[in-house]
């Protein structure tokens, strides 16, 4: 009685697993391409290994006030000609898009708006080269969901891995 109930479990979790890694992959093939403003980064992690946490300008402009924003929603952003997002406003109830416009997904935790991609990982020993970094790529979908892949330095070029 317990193995078909230990594999079905199993079975769940892996589906589960599975069904986020291809909405993810989904959002990285299909998502609109979006840079975003880094705020100042803390690059290191003892626990963890080399990584920086991430935190986006758009996030400290969209401070929700105590107690009146809700704990999750969506940003509306507007992206330049270089794809550099600019925070325009919370999504409130009814919120129509204006040509240029999209919405980005947050959660509000610990008082500090939350985008989903906080942390960047990478080798050890490599935090000089990163600390570079002046923009978070992202690719973002049409409901607003994002997924981080990869840093950009001040002239938006990719901050790929170091040379040996």
């Amino acid at each position: 009685m317990r193995t078909p109930i230990i594999f079905g479990g199993l079975a769940l979790v892996l589906v589960a697993v599975g069904t986020l890694v291809v909405q993810k992959e989904h959002v990285l093939a299909r998502g609109t391409p979006l840079l975003l403003e880094l705020a100042p980064v803390d690059p290191r992690s003892l626990m963890q290994g080399d990584y920086m946490v991430l935190d986006y300008a758009v996030s400290r402009e969209a401070r929700p006030n105590e107690g009146t924003e809700p704990e999750q929603g969506r940003l509306v952003l507007r992206r330049d000609e270089s794809d550099v997002g600019h925070f325009v406003r919370v999504e409130a109830p009814g919120t129509v898009l204006a040509p240029g416009e999209m919405w980005l997904n947050y959660k509000v935790r610990q008082g500090r708006v939350r985008l989903g991609a906080e942390s960047f990982f990478f080798q050890e020993g490599h935090a000089d080269h990163y600390a570079k970094a002046k923009y978070g790529e992202l690719r973002v979908a049409e409901d607003g969901s994002s997924v981080l892949v990869g840093l950009r330095d001040a002239e938006r070029q990719p901050l790929g891995s170091p040379e040996p």
